[in-house]
Parts: C-alpha cells; structure tokens; sequence
C-alpha cells in the first residue's frame, strides 16, 4: 500500500546497534530539518508497550504461537496507530524491528511455518511494508558479548540458548528483497551511521539530499 511519507526499518540479532544506529540517524535527520517519528517493537502504544513487558519478561513463559500474537498483535497497535498515520502525513518513521523480526525469531528460531508467520503479518500490518529495510550483520556471539561488556540485564529472548540466536542470526544473514540492504555492524558505529546514511541518500535524495549541506562533520 503506498503513502507519502517514509518507512525505514533497522533490523538484526541481539546486540548489533540498532537502537544507537536509530537515534543516530534521527539526531542526522533533525539536523537537516527532518522530524522523524522513532518507534520499538513490540511498543510505541499503550497496548503494545503493555504485550512488550509480558513478551520479554524472563518469567513469563510462552508457547511459540503465543508468542507469534503477542508481537504481531502489538505490530496491529503500532501500525494502527503510530505508523501508518504518520507515514499518511507525509512524516518519515524509523522503526526499531518490523516483520523481519518474525520471521527471524518466530519463524526460524521457533520453527514457525513460513505461510502461517505470512498470514498473521498481513492481518498486522494490513500490506504496509517498509520502504528500506536495513539489516545489521553481526555474528550473534558478538552481539551477546557486546551486552554483557555493557552489564545489561537479559530478557526473554535474550536469555534463549546459542543454537537459537545461530538460527536467528543466519535468518538475518540470508535476507533479501526489495528494499533489503545489509550494513556491516562489527565496525565503529560512526562508520556504521555513515553508510547507512549514504544509503539513504542514495535511495531517496529528494527526502535527504538537503543534507548533504547540513549534516555535521564526522
């Protein structure tokens, strides 16, 4: 379904930077007048941000079509009511995880039938798709040992076992379509934010070629 704003999706395994490669972007943004809306997966609404605590909460136990619904159904909020209004008035929307998640975590790491992830994300998403997908590759040990380096507390999915994030990880890796664009993240996160940047500018300069003058030096 088209609108006129932008859709931009950053996406990959545990600890690859996407929350510092989303506000980075968004701070770039602004400084070429650019307001962007920034939102998380499940979360950005009342109810989602309610399914987000219960979802990676490490004693809330959920079977593998539980968990499908839960997320999907916190996407239908988002969507709902952040998202796609957003993007109907012309804004750009930079969102932290979207369906590719689903298919990363739900389906290859639970085994979720492809038809089925397809099925209940279309009844989410209701056909919307981003407009660029940004996939940061890094190797899921490294992600974890980024984590750990930082003292952060694991949550649900965090707390899953090697084989699982292998799994989600060469989800990631193997990715492709349009729109689909893969970063390297084991680099600095300046140099991170710099290509994904040029991407951008590449792919949409009447949205982000006025900052070519007005983004700050690195």
């Amino acid at each position: 379904m088209s609108h006129a704003g932008f859709f931009l999706v950053l996406e990959g395994p545990e600890g690859a930077g996407k929350s510092t490669l989303g506000a980075a972007l968004a701070a770039r943004m602004r400084s070429c007048g650019i307001d962007p809306v920034e939102v998380r997966e499940p979360g950005g609404t009342v109810a989602a941000e309610h399914v987000r605590r219960a979802f990676l909460d490490p004693a809330c136990r959920l079977e593998p079509a539980s968990e499908l619904l839960l997320v999907t159904a916190a996407r239908a909020s988002l969507v709902a009511e952040v998202i796609r209004p957003a993007l109907e008035a012309g804004q750009v929307v930079i969102s932290d995880r979207f369906d590719l998640s689903t298919a990363a975590y739900q389906g290859a790491g639970r085994g979720t039938d492809p038809a089925t992830l397809a099925l209940v994300n279309q009844v989410a998403t209701q056909g919307l798709k981003p407009d660029v997908v940004l996939v940061l590759d890094l190797p899921p040990g490294a992600g974890r040992a980024r984590q750990a380096a930082a003292g952060k507390s694991q949550d649900r999915m965090e707390r899953e076992d090697a084989a699982f994030h292998e799994r989600v990880g060469a989800a990631y890796l193997a990715a492709a379509g349009p729109g689909i664009f893969h970063l390297d993240a084991s680099r600095p996160a300046p140099d991170v934010l710099e290509d994904a940047w040029q991407r951008l500018l590449t792919l949409r300069p009447e949205t982000f070629g006025a900052s070519r003058r007005a983004a700050p030096p690195r």
